[in-house]
């Protein structure tokens, strides 16, 4: 094997781990922003977990985020939970962030 079949290959496993991390990470946020979202509900015990499984769920259903910021939206207006936009949305970016750290320090 040449170096370059090496160095090839070693960039495809870097690519492959790299995605892998983005994937947890966001099936982590997906879950911590369903129980923080329960929590504004006033959902608790298996409710808040069954929630947070139907936001993971809620995001396969398109690329990006839309989707699961319309779930959580659409369940706060139809509860009448006083949440803005900007603040599910940075919520969204702050868990990100903390799902992000939690993957990587598992590894």
């Amino acid at each position: 094997m040449s170096s370059f079949d090496k160095r090839r290959d070693s960039f495809e496993k870097k690519f492959a781990l790299d995605e892998e991390q983005k994937f947890k990470a966001r099936v982590r946020r997906n879950k911590l922003l369903g129980l923080w979202a329960a929590e504004k509900l006033g959902l608790t015990g298996t409710e808040a977990a069954d929630y947070a499984k139907d936001v993971i769920k809620t995001d396969f259903s398109e690329p990006g985020d839309e989707d699961v910021f319309r779930k959580i939206s659409g369940d706060f207006a139809a509860k009448h939970v006083d949440q803005s936009e900007h603040q599910i949305r940075r919520t969204m970016e702050e868990l990100m962030s903390t799902a992000a750290e939690q993957i990587q320090n598992e590894t």
